[in-house]
């Protein structure tokens, strides 16, 4: 190759081409057939010799230009299945703690990948990071060689010869970043739990592709094409990076149209945020008439993703209402409809800032007077004031206590409705309260009203289990009157004593098996049951022990002291069963 040898060997045939091309431009020798042939076999060598520059100079992309600088993460794949390992094994630790919540939740990370604090300052100036592929020498070549093709009518074959070396280099690239060529059905068949460790890779891989190698592939274009002809450089470098570029951003249309669910989400959301910061690069690195489609596709998926998270969020709506389960769940805990739910909405409030500007509407169902007895009324008036999504977590949550309390009457035991009901209340409370971003969009007013109303079924559950247990500890019915005698009737305190101990051992032993996760609302609930029967049970014991005492076979009617009762109390809610005969402390 002549331009892999002497200087002044390169000079001497550029000079003998340019000879060429001015004898080409006299009408008397234009025709001869020893010019013309003199010409084609002057760039067929120069073609050889484009190409040849171009490939010996085409070398695997730096590994430094790989890092994304607006996230400080690596992107070659190996690195990328590092951080992945690593955070499912960060995604298992966060969800030991609450494992009978929906597996989907271990899928839907709380990890954001738009870091664009920790690179402020770089991206106050430009996005876009270009590098040089080629060294200015080789580019002074290659320009050199270029001029004298296009000049000479051979513009086709030096695009032709310039877009395949570079696009062969641009697909190396993609392999190092780990894009794989799949069409938009091959991406759609995939498991989502496959996707997501795609999508992860995909935020981080377009980041590059757009800022530095396809603004390197233009940069390039540029300084070897621009002036030569009209617009030219675009055309070489459309032809370089059109079919990369569309096989980048397929990925992104498949997930924009795939089949919706609700685990998808937060990925989606992580895909939307993730094109919407590029969107400005996109439109400089991509600024030419002939390069319009690239834009247009990348905001029609931007677009669809916006469209498909406001449809999962209303689907989501629907599927809580709609949710159909009717087994109870044992011992009145927590729903797993619950958990799933309110995890899932804690998640949502991490994306407020995004969704709130794609959300512009209220909840599509449920209205102040909507009279339909499946769907909960909810005056929209009264949360005026509050941004878009945030009225549509309130409404997931009015909609979550309506299918609640469905769900509560499953049950045959009015009291255990109660608990249920203060269970699943209170954990929706103590959700909103650990999230800073949740409670703010809630709001405490909103939020007292759900305390209220946990604190209202506890109220439920206790008057519907110990108002008949302490309705044995009262004096009326005890007392007799007339004739020469007036007192206590012994055969009536006997079967009072007898009937509070027989509904006390029945409620331990049944609600010894009921539970109260919460540690802190289950002490609490003891205490206030102990308030009221401690006191009760003392001063009925005071007043009338020496009538049963001065009978016949006292402690088979007085079979429990004070002490007693605050044992028993102390294995309520503990989801664990228990005798059928109360522990006795020694007399």
């Amino acid at each position: 190759m002549i331009f892999d040898g002497d200087r002044q060997e390169v000079d001497r045939y550029l000079q003998a081409v340019d000879e060429i091309q001015r004898s080409m431009s006299s009408a008397s020798i234009s025709d001869d057939p020893k010019v013309n042939c003199a010409l084609q076999i002057a760039m067929a060598r120069l073609e050889d010799e484009f190409r040849n520059i171009l490939i010996s100079h085409t070398n695997p992309i730096e590994a430094d230009s790989l890092i994304d600088p607006t996230s400080l993460h690596f992107t070659t794949p190996e690195d990328e299945e590092d951080h992945d390992q690593q955070q499912q094994q960060q995604q298992q630790q966060d969800t030991a703690a609450d494992s009978s919540s929906s597996s989907s939740f271990s899928s839907a990370s709380k990890q954001r990948h738009l870091n664009d604090g920790d690179s402020s300052s770089y991206r106050s100036t430009s996005s876009i990071r270009e590098i040089d592929l080629i060294p200015s020498e080789a580019v002074y070549d290659l320009r050199s060689i270029a001029e004298r093709m296009i000049s000479s009518g051979y513009l086709r074959e030096c695009i032709q010869v310039y877009g395949s070396v570079r696009k062969s280099a641009v697909d190396a690239s993609f392999r190092r970043l780990g894009i794989e060529k799949l069409s938009i059905g091959d991406v759609q068949r995939l498991e989502w739990e496959q996707l997501e460790a795609k999508i992860r890779r995909w935020i981080r891989a377009a980041k590059v592709c757009v800022r530095t190698l396809f603004a390197s592939e233009k940069k390039l274009c540029e300084q070897i094409f621009d002036g030569v002809g009209t617009a030219i450089d675009d055309a070489c470098f459309m032809e370089t990076v059109k079919g990369p570029a569309i096989q980048l951003f397929n990925f992104a249309e498949a997930i924009s149209i795939s089949r919706r669910s609700p685990e998808k989400l937060f990925k989606i959301l992580d895909l939307h945020d993730a094109l919407m910061d590029l969107i400005p690069d996109i439109d400089v690195v991509f600024d030419s008439k002939s390069s319009e489609s690239i834009r247009i596709q990348a905001a029609e998926i931007l677009s669809r993703l916006a469209e498909a998270a406001r449809g999962i969020l209303s689907e989501f709506e629907n599927a809580v209402l709609r949710e159909p389960s009717k087994v109870p769940v044992p011992g009145g805990t927590i729903h797993p409809l619950t958990r799933y739910v309110m995890n899932y909405i804690s998640l949502i409030s991490d994306y407020k800032q995004t969704l709130n500007e794609l959300i512009v509407s209220k909840p599509s169902t449920g209205s102040r007077y909507s009279g339909d007895p499946s769907t909960p009324d909810m005056d929209f008036t009264e949360l005026e004031g509050k941004t878009p999504l945030a009225i549509h977590l309130i409404w997931i949550i009015v909609i979550l206590q309506f299918n609640l309390d469905g769900k509560s009457k499953h049950y045959k035991d009015a009291s255990l409705s109660h608990l249920f009901i203060m269970n699943n209340v209170h954990y929706i409370v103590q959700k909103v309260r650990g999230s800073p971003e949740l409670r703010q969009m809630i709001g405490d007013e909103y939020l007292k009203r759900l305390t209220g109303k946990f604190r209202q079924a506890a109220t439920s559950y206790q008057r519907a289990t110990w108002v008949r247990v302490l309705y044995c500890l009262r004096d009326e019915g005890l007392h007799v009157s007339g004739g020469f005698s007036s007192g206590v009737s012994r055969s009536a305190l006997r079967e009072r004593f007898k009937s509070f101990n027989a509904m006390f051992e029945e409620v331990h032993r049944t609600q010894a098996v009921w539970l109260i996760p919460d540690s802190q609302l289950r002490e609490e609930l003891r205490i206030s049951i102990s308030e009221k029967l401690i006191p009760a049970y003392r001063s009925f014991l005071g007043r009338f022990r020496s009538h049963i005492e001065s009978g016949r076979h006292p402690e088979n009617y007085i079979k429990y002291s004070v002490e007693d009762l605050e044992d028993a109390v102390l294995d309520f809610f503990e989801g664990t069963p228990v005798s059928q005969h109360l522990r006795r402390r020694s007399q």
